[in-house]
């Protein structure tokens, strides 16, 4: 049979607890030393009985440099949380004031369109009143500085118009020269070919005429000799024989 499931309360008869006290300690020290053999871990163990004495085990009997790592821990856990309650703390306050920044916003918001007045008096009406006229004088500020903005700018843009303008007229009318004097040029050639024509015409009319004049006296003395001709032919021998001679 195996032992019965111990009922863990206090032991009553002081023999008995002394030697559950000295039984469960020497088991207690032998597991922290096999915990720190087989897993290479510190360990640190203090026991105090009910009359006050110690019983201590720390591996390598560094109790000191463990309790000091200890301390340092827990320090450190201690402000990591507290810095975290206050964080917790303070995103919450945060939360709170940026709800009711909100809250407000959208009331004014209201306001400013003309809901929910009935909750305003005379003075926050009057105070309502004095803040959109503010806000009107403001808003056609900025609008008639925008339309004189826009009026510099459409000058500007007129400005440069005219200038290109300007040079694309300029541009033009040399143009227009260009091909007036060119059409000038066109109209004067043929006119100077013809004067060519005539002049070389000119020139070849004298020869022409010579050529008729020579060939005219050809005919003439051709005919002359015809005529001798004949008129030799209806003389005597004995005159012709004279004449040649």
């Amino acid at each position: 049979m195996g032992r019965g499931k111990v009922v863990l309360q206090r032991i009553e008869n002081k023999i008995s607890r002394q030697v559950t006290f000295a039984k469960r300690r020497n088991g207690l020290l032998k597991k922290a030393y096999e915990l720190s053999i087989l897993c290479d871990a510190e360990v640190a163990l203090i026991i105090f009985s009910t009359k006050g004495k110690l019983y201590e085990f720390a591996t390598d009997s560094c109790m000191d440099k463990i309790l000091e790592r200890y301390e340092r821990y827990s320090y450190a856990e201690k402000v990591l949380i507290s810095a975290e309650s206050e964080t917790q703390g303070n995103w919450c306050h945060e939360y709170r004031k940026l709800k009711a920044k909100v809250e407000t916003i959208q009331k004014c918001q209201k306001h400013l369109m003309g809901e929910d007045l009935e909750s305003l008096n005379l003075k926050e009406l009057q105070q309502l009143e004095q803040q959109l006229e503010n806000s009107l004088k403001h808003i056609r500020s900025r609008k008639s500085q925008l339309m004189l903005e826009s009026i510099n700018e459409l000058q500007r843009k007129e400005k440069s118009l005219q200038e290109e303008n300007k040079v694309l007229q300029k541009e033009l009318v040399e143009k227009q020269k260009v091909q007036k004097q060119q059409v000038q040029w066109d109209q004067t050639q043929p006119q100077t070919s013809s004067s060519s024509s005539s002049f070389m015409m000119r020139e070849a009319l004298p020869t022409t005429n010579i050529s008729n004049y020579t060939a005219a006296a050809g005919e003439r003395a051709e005919d002359v000799a015809g005529q001798a001709q004949q008129v030799r032919i209806g003389l005597p021998p004995w005159m012709l024989n004279h004449i040649n001679g």
